[in-house]
C-alpha cells in the first residue's frame, strides 16, 4: 500500500506512437487535504475510490489505498466532489521493465501533459525517454487534487 513513483513534464508528443494503450479518466476529490487525499475515479467502464496520504519529503513515497466500486457508485460520489473535475486522457507506454503513465489533461488543465512512473524502491534506475521533461515530483502543483483548484490555465506562464 506504499507507492513509490516520480513525475515528469512532457517535452512532446512523440510518446503517442509507442502508447500501448490509452483511456479516458475523469476524476473528482471528496477531500483534497494534503494529509488525507481522497478521489473518486471513473477509468474507461470501471469505477475507483482512492485515499492517499500524505507525501514523504521529496515526494516519491506515500501511502495509498484503493477500490473498485460501480461506475454507479462512483458517478454518485462524483455529484459530491470539491469543485474541479479533472478530465484527462491516459497513455500507457512500456519502457523497459517499466510503464509509463502519460496525461493529457483537458479543461481548465488543457495543455498540460505528465508522466509518472511506478518504481519499487526510491534508487531504483529507469530509462528516461526522449520527450519526457524536467521533473516536478516534488512539485505539488502538479498533484491532480492540486490541479483541480488551482487548474494549469491559472498559472502564470
Amino acid at each position: 500500500m506504499i507507492e513509490i513513483e516520480r513525475k515528469f513534464l512532457v517535452k512532446s508528443e512523440a510518446f503517442k506512437t509507442h502508447a500501448v494503450q490509452k483511456e479516458r479518466i475523469v476524476q473528482g476529490f471528496l477531500n483534497t487535504d494534503p494529509l488525507r487525499t481522497v478521489r473518486v475515479r471513473i477509468k474507461g467502464d470501471r469505477g475507483y475510490i482512492t485515499v492517499k496520504g500524505k507525501g514523504n519529503q521529496n515526494g516519491t513515497t506515500r501511502f495509498e489505498w484503493e477500490k473498485e466500486i460501480s461506475v454507479k457508485e462512483a458517478d454518485a460520489l462524483m455529484n459530491l466532489s470539491e469543485p474541479g473535475v479533472i478530465d484527462k486522457l491516459r497513455y500507457y507506454i512500456e519502457v523497459g521493465k517499466h510503464i509509463y503513465e502519460v496525461d493529457e489533461f483537458f479543461g481548465d488543465n488543457s495543455g498540460l501533459i505528465v508522466a509518472e512512473i511506478e518504481l519499487e524502491h526510491e534508487n531504483e534506475n529507469f530509462f528516461k525517454p526522449s520527450w519526457l521533461g524536467q521533473e516536478v515530483t516534488a512539485d505539488v502543483r502538479y498533484y491532480n487534487s492540486q490541479l483541480s483548484k488551482n487548474p494549469f490555465k491559472s498559472w502564470k506562464k
